[in-house]
């Protein structure tokens, strides 16, 4: 029979007995009071049922959940504090929307929102994701806190070319990577690493073998994009992407960081607010890509997005005139200058 309460005597204590999920119950409440009694049971039930959806990863802990993660290749960026705030006892099965508001009241109070989905939501959501492939936990839903594509940011062809020109009076060695992230895509994290043997000059293809969601791919760059990477020393061999010192650039955790200095006062002295991050570069190549283009299918493949719907938050809502700003400032995403004289030398390369 299903669990129902039932008392010995009229003052005594509340009991529940029946059985739930082939679990059979009988034991106190504890209370004399029915409202109390009834919450108990209510908890017990969703206590064993939960037992009984997690089988085998009724016990795995979030620390052990997390661990496993990493270890297959996980990002583990956002994941110490977290760590530090479960604990070692807290299990992955408790680790639902209710724990992640506490834990967001606990370690970021006075954060945004978009900052609680990004160092909370969407590293917790991804541990307990990978849990759920294993079939060690039932498929769960976290909220995340901040509104769907919040990010709006995106460089028109002339704040570019502000930006462009500030770069190259002001801090000309971040040019080259500014230039595959804007015109290629990539990632802040995936341009640094970027080699010499990566480069492709006669195609403007860049090989990048480890991506964010491991899917090796091609940047392929438009003319111009291509002529701002060969600007300048190019090294014979190595990481292209080099310091004021010459040096390569340390890969580090934190995507954009390696930058910060040169791109906050390039920033500022193209008139761009603060909300103009590297980030924002591939937001923009998205969407001059699509406006100039309309190739969804190219947008997926090129930008290394598995899903349309993840793709989609990058391509803005653009004015009708882009495709046509963007050929006046010289940006052509068709690559038709490259054929059909692909293989034979041209400008930049002589200029080398």
């Amino acid at each position: 029979m299903p669990l129902k309460l039932f008392r010995r005597s009229a003052q005594g204590n509340w009991y529940i007995r029946g059985a739930v999920a082939g679990c059979r119950v009988y034991e106190s409440t504890g209370t004399g009071q029915r409202r109390l009694a009834q919450a108990s049971l209510d908890r017990r039930k969703k206590e064993i049922e939960d037992r009984a959806a997690y089988g085998r990863g009724a016990t795995l802990t979030f620390a052990e959940a997390a661990l496993d993660y990493i270890e297959t290749g996980g990002e583990a960026r956002f994941l110490p504090p977290i760590l530090k705030y479960a604990g070692p006892d807290t299990l992955l099965m408790d680790i639902d929307n209710a724990w992640i508001t506490e834990a967001a009241r606990a370690m970021y109070p006075n954060a945004k929102a978009t900052t609680i989905d990004r160092h909370l939501v969407t590293p917790v959501s991804a541990v307990y994701n990978r849990a759920a492939e294993d079939q060690l936990c039932p498929p769960r839903r976290f909220r995340k806190r901040g509104k769907d594509n919040a990010r709006i940011d995106w460089l028109t062809p002339e704040e570019a070319e502000r930006l462009i020109k500030a770069i190259r009076v002001h801090q000309p060695h971040i040019l080259r990577p500014v230039a595959i992230m804007l015109s290629g895509g990539a990632r802040t994290g995936e341009t640094f690493p970027i080699t010499r043997e990566a480069l492709n000059i006669p195609t403007g293809e860049i090989w990048i073998p480890e991506t964010k969601n491991d899917e090796p791919r091609y940047l392929r760059l438009p003319r111009r994009g291509l002529d701002m990477v060969l600007e300048g020393d190019l090294p014979q061999t190595g990481p292209i992407c080099r310091t004021h010192h010459g040096k390569a650039y340390a890969v580090s955790a934190y995507r954009g960081s390696q930058i910060r200095a040169a791109w906050k006062m390039a920033r500022k002295k193209a008139k761009l607010g603060p909300e103009i991050t590297p980030h924002v570069l591939r937001h923009t190549w998205a969407t001059w890509y699509y406006a100039a283009t309309k190739d969804f299918g190219g947008l997926m493949d090129l930008g290394g997005w598995k899903t349309p719907s993840v793709a989609n938050r990058y391509r803005k809502l653009a004015p009708e005139d882009l495709p046509e700003r963007l050929l006046a400032h010289d940006w052509d995403f068709s690559r038709a200058d490259y054929r059909p004289q692909s293989v034979v030398p041209f400008r930049a390369q002589a200029r080398g």
